[in-house]
């Protein structure tokens, strides 16, 4: 006999069918209205020139480039140093919360990772253009401390909150059956958090790393403020401009209908479609991580 479904349960089903639909049809306007306004642009500039072009002039008078080899380096060396630095610190504050702080100092340090989440991008570049910057100059001995390497630490602090959250409630929720046997196996807490929690929860870990390579990757605000917004071919210790910089820098004063604001938007859509290949391929790793 088919079961009766009550009227406020058939309201909630189909409020909650129309708020995912919105969320596919909003993913599929920005896809579409980012390819419309994008494409223009790499077929006057040429594919080729466009993304393994060396410079970009989009003012010049009289002959402007359109390369933006060097901001796809940047954003890739950037986002990947930011991983490189950010990860293992968070990963180990998460795997030190979850399973080894006291309950009272746990309970202190996870508000103070939830107010580190809440901080604006501006506060986060305005401190590193007022601390990070000139300390970077002074160390090691620069004519400007806002480089690659500035940008790479201000993203590693940025991407804490999400790494060490998602990690945190991944890790407090494998089994504690798994650690039981394997500390009566003979392993010591160390041991069992590393070999047995930690791969049980690499499904959490995992996705913590992809929400961290997306802020890192979409951050502009406070790498426009500590990274020297030039357009150079990325070194750790000059300035250098990311993908996302470059938009915001130059949108403002654009004129519309120009090739150099139908550029801007082609930057949007290679950004997009990095941001969708990441996903992919975490995605088709965490599948294949349950399959083994």
């Amino acid at each position: 006999m088919k079961r009766r479904i009550k009227p406020a349960e058939f309201a909630m089903q189909t409020l909650f069918l129309v708020c995912g639909l919105t969320a596919i049809a909003f993913v599929l306007l920005i896809t579409v209205y980012l390819i419309l306004a994008g494409l223009p642009a790499i077929r006057e500039i040429g594919l080729t020139d466009f993304l393994l072009g060396r410079t970009w002039a989009s003012t010049h008078a009289t002959d402007p480039r359109f390369g933006i080899l060097p901001m796809i380096l940047t954003s890739v060396y950037g986002a990947a140093g930011a991983i490189v630095l950010g990860v293992p610190v968070g990963f180990f504050t998460a795997l030190f919360l979850a399973k080894a702080a006291p309950p009272r100092l746990a309970g202190l340090i996870r508000p103070a990772v939830n107010l580190l989440a809440g901080i604006p991008s501006v506060v986060y570049g305005l401190v590193g253009m007022c601390v990070l910057v000139p300390a970077l100059r002074a160390w090691l001995d620069l004519p400007a401390g806002d480089t690659l390497l500035a940008a790479m630490i201000v993203l590693a602090v940025m991407i804490l909150p999400s790494v060490i959250s998602v990690s945190d409630a991944a890790l407090a929720a494998v089994p504690r059956e798994y650690e039981e046997a394997s500390l009566a196996l003979g392993a010591t807490p160390v041991e069992t958090y590393l070999r047995v929690t930690a791969p049980a929860a690499r499904g959490g870990v995992a996705a913590a790393v992809a929400l961290g390579v997306g802020r890192a990757i979409g951050e502009a605000m406070a790498i426009l403020m500590v990274a020297g917004n030039v357009a150079n071919m990325p070194s750790l210790l000059s300035s250098v401009r990311f993908l996302t910089t470059g938009i915001a820098i130059e949108m403002n004063y654009a004129a519309p209908g120009s090739l150099q604001r139908q550029a801007l938007f082609s930057i949007g859509l290679v950004l997009f479609f990095f941001i969708m290949v990441i996903n992919i391929l975490l995605n088709l790793a965490l599948k294949r991580g349950r399959e083994g």
